[in-house]
């Protein structure tokens, strides 16, 4: 009888991909795949540990795993991802009674491991990091209409609150060919859209030739031609350059969306950061996207609390906030993390005055938002559908301007034959709550 291996995988989309390609290498060995991992011999947590927050999410995670493995309803426990490369032996030192803890440069030795630990041998295994395989088979555990394409590892941006370089090494960009072809392969079964990531996209390629391939990247995807959406993550603001606007003006398939970390707009927070740009620079990014791809979405992220960040940097940043009216936006109190430069800067804030500020800026933004989406009522949009809500007697989705995990919904009800999930459907819009749009479905016959 094969083992059976369940994997709860945390954090990222990034995290997720490596995941996804693990489990490929066990379905190839011969391992059964399980989905919960309480029906699972061996139970794999691929955890997060970017900020505090994760960490303790991930930790959580092996403690419940710990109680199953107590009670025999499984039989081993391995930590991979973020937290198993950071922490290495410490995870095993504090949680003993997790059976292998793998970095993810071993992610392509998961099946041994796991023949390991089911001979009652304690594992840890920290191989370089550039052994992450770039390349490979996925078993994907997103909906089958949507699938990340991931196509870099690593960070050289250096931003001094940041242990991701720390944690996944120098910036490696996959081979071009490789990603079209992956793209090539799943649209032909049934993906319709693909949600391009990396921890800087802009970048791609500037470990290759010196300068970013990313407007190239694109374009080549947009000509695959059972390629249907294509959705860009993680452009870092100085390198949204006019060659990648005019991509985003011309190309059908690119959706008019596009997420840009931001961080702050503060110049002596930003430099204290270690990233570019000022308020002006910043500002006058947002309008040229505006004017040069009319109707695109930006969703940006920014952190609050940073050290030395004054109330006139806050406020300034608030400022911003109002002015840019960002379309989508994620506001994360700053975590210091240990061996980062800016853990031992001075002028560190408190808690609570950062958790306040945060809520401040998240507060402001749920009302322009809400402002935002008012506008939309009269209107249609596309949605693809992705379920129907029972309770509520209505089927939900996301428009173009809504990634999944991260963005708002449309609930819509329909008139005659529901649609199927996968299905991209006209919805009139009627209401707006809170992030969310209500409709009902038009000329779906």
């Amino acid at each position: 009888m094969a083992v059976k291996v369940g994997m709860v995988s945390l954090g990222c989309s990034k995290n997720r991909v490596d995941g996804e390609m693990m489990l490929y290498t066990l379905k190839e060995k011969g391992f059964e795949l399980v989905k919960d991992v309480a029906y699972s011999d061996v139970a794999i947590v691929n955890t997060c540990g970017f900020i505090e927050d994760a960490k303790q999410e991930s930790i959580e995670e092996i403690l419940e795993l710990v109680r199953l493995k107590s009670s025999g309803t499984i039989q081993a426990i391995i930590v991979t991802g973020c937290l198993a490369e950071r922490y290495q032996s410490e995870v095993m030192k504090e949680l003993y009674e997790v059976d292998a803890v793998v970095g993810i440069g071993g992610n392509k030795d998961i099946a041994a491991v796991i023949e390991e630990v089911l001979e009652k041998k304690k594992v840890e295994l920290y191989p370089e990091k550039t052994e992450l395989p770039l390349c490979g088979g996925r078993v994907r555990s997103t909906p089958f209409y949507y699938s990340y394409l991931k196509i870099a590892e690593g960070c050289d941006n250096r931003c001094t609150y940041c242990a991701i370089p720390l944690i996944r090494g120098r910036f490696r960009s996959r081979p071009m060919e490789d990603i079209l072809n992956e793209a090539k392969d799943l649209s032909e079964k049934g993906v319709k859209e693909f949600i391009v990531i990396a921890q800087d996209t802009s970048r791609y390629g500037a470990d290759l030739c010196g300068k970013s391939l990313l407007p190239e990247l694109l374009r080549e995807l947009c000509a695959i031609k059972t390629v249907q959406y294509i959705r860009v993550l993680y452009c870092y603001p100085e390198r949204i350059t006019d060659e990648l606007i005019e991509v985003f003006r011309t190309e059908k398939k690119l959706l008019k969306y596009i997420d840009i970390p931001m961080q702050h707009c503060s110049a002596s927070v930003l430099k204290r950061m270690n990233r570019k740009g000022d308020r002006n620079s910043l500002s006058e990014l947002v309008r040229k996207l505006r004017e040069k791809v009319p109707g695109i979405v930006i969703r940006t992220t920014l952190m609050t609390g940073f050290p030395g960040e004054t109330q006139e940097d806050f406020i300034e940043l608030s400022e911003f906030v109002e002015e840019m009216r960002f379309d989508r936006m994620g506001c994360f109190a700053y975590s210091q993390e240990e061996n980062t430069p800016a853990a031992s800067m001075p002028d560190q804030l408190d808690e609570d005055t950062k958790r306040h500020r945060q809520n401040i800026i998240m507060e402001q933004q749920g009302r322009i938002i809400s402002e935002l989406n008012r506008k939309y009522i009269g209107k249609t949009i596309g949605v693809l559908c992705e379920g129907y809500d029972r309770m509520s007697g209505c089927c939900y989705g996301r428009s173009a301007g809504d990634a999944p995990e991260v963005d708002g919904k449309v609930y819509f009800i329909t008139e005659g034959k529901r649609p199927r999930i996968g299905d991209v459907v006209k919805v009139a819009v009627t209401d707006s709550l809170d992030y969310d749009l209500m409709g009902q479905t038009v000329n779906n016959e």
